[in-house]
């Protein structure tokens, strides 16, 4: 197999990964906006958009119903007073907290079930993608 080849089927694998543990785990609607938030910090709802790929008024909507949560707040832009950025909340981050150790825990199971599957192996799995997303795509 090429070194192509194996990138791809990586990146395949790596997605099939975090759609298997959302649909098993059934989490909350508003975890992709908390994240994208932790990564790239205060955000307009149009970049918000974009980043997730979807429309303006869907994400409107999702953010309506995170800040009635109040795991986000609405904040005047410094930058532009039309518009309003999104910022995490402490109890966006708690939950944010909340959903990557509760998918922690689903893959820890699912390696720990396999005899053939090491720590080592889930260090080496982590250490090469941490390293592709310092290095490559954002």
């Amino acid at each position: 197999m090429s070194d192509i080849d194996l990138a791809s089927d990586l990146v395949v694998q790596a997605a099939r990964l975090v759609r298997a543990v959302r649909r098993e785990l059934e989490l909350p609607a508003g975890t992709r906006v908390l994240s994208l938030l932790d990564q790239y910090g205060p955000l307009g709802i149009t970049q918000l958009a974009e980043l997730d790929r979807c429309s303006q008024p869907t994400m409107s909507g999702a953010v309506a119903t995170l800040v009635e949560l109040g795991r986000v707040a609405k904040e005047p832009n410094p930058e532009d007073a039309r518009s309003s950025l999104v910022t995490l909340t402490r109890a966006g981050r708690a939950e944010l907290a909340r959903v990557r150790t509760t998918y922690g825990e689903h893959v820890a199971a699912v390696i720990a079930a396999d005899p053939d599957l090491t720590t080592d192996d889930l260090a080496t799995a982590v250490a090469v993608l941490r390293s592709i997303l310092e290095k490559g795509p954002q």
